[in-house]
C-alpha cells in the first residue's frame, strides 16, 4: 500500500492537521455556495437551465481560483516557514485546497452534465 501526501512529506497529523482539513472543508462549502449563487443570479435573469449552470460556473471561476491560490501560498509558506505541527497543517490544508479546487470546478460541473443528460432539465430550483 502507497504512502499518503502526509507521510511522504515528513509531516504529522495533530490538532492543527485536523484543523487544516477542516478549513479544507469550509473553503469547499464556501466554493459551492458561490456557484450556486451565480446559478441562480443567471436563473432569476431569465436564463434556460443548461445556460445558467454554464454561466454560473463562468462567473464563479476566477473568485474561487482566487481564493483557493491565495491560500496555498499561505500553505507553501507554513509549510516552508513552519515545523512539526504547523507543516501538519500546511500539508493538509495545500493538498484539501488542491482536491477541492478541481472538485468545485470539475467534478460538480461534471455532476450537473451528467444529470442534465439524463434528466433533459428544463427547470432548475436551487
Amino acid at each position: 500500500m502507497s504512502d499518503g501526501g502526509i507521510v511522504r512529506l515528513d509531516a504529522t497529523l495533530t490538532l492543527p492537521g485536523i484543523a487544516g482539513i477542516v478549513l479544507t472543508i469550509g473553503m469547499g462549502v464556501d466554493s459551492n455556495v458561490l456557484i450556486f449563487e451565480r446559478i441562480r443570479e443567471e436563473l432569476r435573469g431569465g436564463k434556460a437551465a443548461r445556460s445558467a449552470i454554464d454561466a454560473g460556473y463562468d462567473k464563479a471561476l476566477l473568485t474561487i481560483i482566487d481564493s483557493h491560490v491565495t491560500t496555498l501560498i499561505t500553505g507553501v509558506a507554513l509549510f516552508l516557514f513552519g515545523t512539526g505541527p504547523i507543516k501538519g497543517f500546511a500539508v493538509t490544508l495545500c493538498l484539501g485546497i488542491a482536491i477541492n479546487l478541481f472538485t468545485a470546478l470539475v467534478g460538480t460541473k461534471v455532476i450537473f452534465d451528467v444529470l442534465y443528460q439524463k434528466q433533459k432539465v428544463e427547470a432548475l430550483s436551487i
